[in-house]
């Protein structure tokens, strides 16, 4: 008996201890979990309380320290036992806890000391944060600074070189008196360089007082800004080149005015030909021409009507690109602002204006009849009940079988019959020479008339218009008959004339 009484004490104190530990346990989890949501330093400040229990901060432990602890748990179950022996008057005491390493002692450290270091490495923290930002924008912007300065310098180089540039010429007019800002913008309007200040500074650096000469000067994208200001500061040396002045007539065909180019020594037709029929030069009105030509025009007579008659100064064997933009530049101004906007009120585009007023170029003998056959031809295309729509102009027949035709290296009768307008409707697709500014300016004043039908007299200059076909007819038969009267007594003049001289001779 009395040993069963002690088996039974001794259980009563390990269930004790059992339970012991596991509210130990319990709490020292808890306060693990308000450790990680609170500061350490109030966790520390709530186990130094007297009542409160001592947080046990749970690690992994190792193979030793389960030896050491185990070791442990069978010492105090001992003492237990031992302790059941005694009286049971006294109260079982609660086992006193074990260092866990050996019996050292767990050091206590100052909450204030805490704080102060977590507060500083705090601080620490929050000021790294707060300086990489600062430093990651100020790089990335003294790099961006880096970049784009850098492109700038190699623009301005690239300009100031003429590197990359095309080489194409440009001729370029000086006016009298010219300054060196007047220059540096006419050069950037033409697109010889890309930037007029950067042109500005450069002239000064020369610490030169560049002296432009009035007058045409032909310079190029590719040239360094030391070259433009050479060529236009210089008398060019022209090698001795024998200036040549040639004036091309009103209504001239692009092939009789290349053939005046070469017989004159300037170049050599058929370069000129294809230079003038490529064109891009950057005129403005350039970009007025259709994109795509019309499949019926006729290719080496692209620009047929944009060689502006005129009295032109070359230079013997000149580049035939140089003649051609010299023709382009006259033309281009002539073309104005209020030609072009009145064109556009009037539903016209280039081409057709041009088209148009080389029909009118051909049909009347002098600036006064202009406006009324400009007229006429208004009225057939805009009242085509009258007229079938069809201009049925003389001249546009004889430019498809007397210029056309005799070029063309296989026979096209579609493109003949295009340009032949007793066949074809409306306008033809392209012109049929090179109109003067009374022809241009009479399609534009578009002269209110009722007449349909006009005819001239070939020797006297005279034009008849006519409202009716059978008006028109009566007139065509009266020019005819005047027409053959005037040859007869032309025949019978010189007849007379050949007679006197003749009888002079016989007599002397």
């Amino acid at each position: 008996m009395p040993d069963n009484k002690n088996n039974d004490v001794i259980n009563d104190i390990l269930n004790q201890l059992d339970n012991e530990k596991k509210k130990t346990e319990a709490e020292s989890a808890k306060l693990n979990e308000k450790a990680e949501e609170k500061p350490v330093e109030k966790v520390r400040e709530a186990s130094s309380k007297p009542d409160a229990p001592r947080p046990v901060v749970s690690h992994r432990a190792s193979p030793l320290q389960r030896e050491t602890s185990a070791q442990s748990q069978r010492v105090t179950r001992n003492e237990a036992a031992h302790s059941a022996e005694k009286p049971a008057a006294e109260a079982p005491r609660r086992p006193a806890q074990r260092p866990p390493m050996g019996g050292d002692a767990v050091p206590v450290r100052n909450s204030a000391a805490v704080k102060r270091n977590n507060t500083h490495h705090k601080k620490k923290k929050k000021k790294r944060r707060s300086r990489l930002p600062g430093v990651l924008i100020l790089t990335v912007s003294i790099f961006a600074v880096s970049i784009c300065l850098s492109m700038v310098i190699i623009a301005f180089g690239r300009d100031m070189l003429g590197i990359g540039k095309s080489d194409a010429t440009k001729l370029i007019i000086v006016p009298e008196g010219a300054t060196t800002e007047q220059i540096s913008e006419l050069l950037h309007d033409e697109g010889i360089i890309n930037s007029p200040k950067c042109f500005q500074m450069f002239t000064k650096l020369r610490k030169k007082a560049d002296i432009y000469l009035p007058g045409e000067h032909f310079v190029s994208p590719n040239m360094a800004y030391e070259t433009i200001i050479d060529t236009l500061t210089n008398e060019e040396k022209k090698e001795d080149k024998e200036a040549v002045t040639i004036t091309f007539r009103e209504g001239i065909n692009i092939f009789q005015a290349a053939q005046l180019l070469e017989e004159e020594g300037v170049c050599k037709s058929g370069d000129f030909l294809f230079q003038f029929n490529s064109g891009g030069f950057g005129y403005r009105f350039e970009s007025e021409l259709p994109q795509t030509p019309n499949a019926s025009k006729f290719a080496d007579a692209r620009m047929e009507g944009y060689l502006f008659p005129d009295t032109y100064t070359f230079t013997k064997e000149m580049e035939p690109e140089q003649v051609c933009q010299k023709i382009y530049f006259n033309f281009d101004q002539k073309m104005t602002d209020e030609r072009l906007a009145k064109m556009k009120q009037l539903g016209l585009t280039l081409d057709q204006l041009i088209i148009m007023a080389s029909i009118v170029q051909q049909e009347a003998p002098n600036r006064e009849d202009m406006n009324h056959v400009a007229g006429v031809f208004w009225n057939r295309l805009e009242k085509p009940e009258e007229t079938a729509g069809k201009l049925q102009s003389d001249p546009t027949k004889n430019y498809a079988y007397d210029v056309i035709r005799p070029r063309l290296a296989v026979a096209n009768k579609e493109m003949l019959d295009a340009y032949d307008t007793y066949v074809c409707v409306g306008l033809p697709p392209g012109a049929i020479c090179n109109p003067g500014l009374y022809a241009i300016d009479a399609v534009l004043e578009k002269m209110p008339t009722e007449d349909f039908y006009f005819i001239a007299n070939i020797y006297t200059q005279e034009t008849f218009f006519s409202k009716t076909y059978e008006e028109h007819a009566m007139k065509t038969a009266q020019v005819k008959a005047d027409e053959q009267q005037y040859e007869i007594e032309e025949a019978e003049r010189k007849e007379q004339e050949e007679l006197a001289a003749m009888a002079e001779e016989e007599n002397g």
